[in-house]
């Protein structure tokens, strides 16, 4: 099967995505390529992939090349990152088993990735989690007492019009499983009606949900200029000192903001304002919170996670993974829409049935008298 497409470069895959369309070529540099990474560009369905960096180092076991590989997507891995500036935008590029092609002449060379290959590189990998979970732990509970001082004491919180004081508000964030979990909460969503509280492109997942985001909080680097002029509150996820990088991208697009100084990452700052404000009840959807999510996301520990946590715990639901513990049956309404539809036949058979139709008399008549009897 030939396999080519226009090149998309990006060092960034989350920004590589904005742009990359069907049967493009996505030309990345992620080593350790990640699950929400892997998702996203499978979404967009490029004729395949080149990884300047190599997308497994046996690190800890990535699932994104594995995500990749399943939905018919080729790898072609560790070209090197020389590529990066040997190939131009809009290039047309082909992919001859490990070699990769510019108008029919070889401009790197790779490892094509196999379904084998990653399951054994995988499993290599799985034998360095002690040694990385090790790593991990000491990293956590060294900053642990850095950051426990501005986490837990009052913080500087942004005015908003939004009202979040005894509200349920769901965070959402584009992690592991959001989407299905999200599809799993939507009869929440439709009775309850909480604050739509979304993390980066988590207001993204929202639209294609056809919810429109109440507030959008974080730094602003991988959401939708849709969603941002969608309607929402901004607020920009700023470091502890004031500075405030996602800013500038808003005030481009003449968009106004509040800024929320905070340590930790944005979805531990969603977290933290809703708290802040009074909310009710916090559900998260999408968050992260194992080691090796973390690890994907390049975050060598999790002390803002644990400490954000441990202060909003009591009203916390984490909604992650719902969607593989519970498969709702048929809810009341739609069993009563069912029970309707059912009697229609049955009345119309009544209605041609002397016998059929004497016997519901009865039971109509049985039913009155005993309402009568226990008047």
């Amino acid at each position: 099967m030939c396999h080519s497409g226009r090149a998309r470069i990006d060092c960034r895959t989350k920004n590589l995505v904005k742009r990359l369309r069907k049967g493009d070529v996505a030309v990345i540099c992620h080593a350790d390529l990640d699950s929400v990474a892997a998702r996203a560009l499978a979404d967009r369905a490029p004729a395949f992939v080149v990884n300047a960096a190599t997308s497994i180092t046996g690190r800890y076991p990535n699932a994104g090349p594995a995500i990749l590989l399943s939905a018919g997507i080729p790898v072609l891995d560790a070209v090197g990152e020389e590529v990066l500036s040997t190939l131009k935008e809009g290039d047309l590029l082909s992919l001859d088993g490990d070699c990769l092609l510019r108008d029919g002449e070889v401009v790197a060379r790779g490892h094509l990735l196999t379904t084998e290959g990653v399951r054994l590189a995988m499993e290599a990998a799985r034998t360095n989690l002690a040694g990385e979970l090790g790593r991990f732990a000491e990293n956590t509970l060294q900053r642990l007492a850095q950051e426990a001082s501005s986490l837990l004491e009052p913080l500087s919180l942004p005015a908003i019009s939004t009202r979040l004081a005894g509200r349920h508000v769901l965070v959402v964030v584009r992690g592991e499983g959001y989407r299905e979990d999200l599809h799993q909460i939507m009869p929440y969503i439709e009775e309850v009606r909480p604050v739509l509280l979304a993390v980066d492109g988590g207001a993204d997942a929202l639209l294609q949900c056809r919810l429109k985001p109440d507030i959008i909080l974080g730094d602003m680097d991988s959401v939708s200029d849709k969603a941002l002029f969608s309607g929402a509150e901004l607020i920009v996820h700023a470091y502890p000192d004031g500075k405030a990088p996602g800013l500038a991208r808003l005030q481009a697009l003449g968009l106004q903001a509040q800024v929320f100084p905070v340590p930790g990452t944005s979805e531990d700052a969603a977290m933290l304002l809703a708290y802040e404000k009074g909310a009710e009840v916090i559900v998260a959807v999408g968050t992260h919170f194992s080691m090796v999510e973390f690890l994907d996301k390049g975050r060598a520990g999790m002390a803002s996670t644990f400490l954000v946590r441990l202060k909003v715990g009591s009203i916390l639901v984490d909604a992650k993974g719902v969607s593989r513990l519970y498969r709702p049956g048929v809810r009341l309404r739609h069993a009563g829409l069912l029970g309707l539809a059912a009697l229609v036949p049955m009345a119309i058979i009544a209605a041609i049935s002397p016998s059929l139709s004497t016997m519901l008399q009865l039971v109509r008549l049985k039913l009155l008298l005993w309402r009568l009897w226990h008047w």
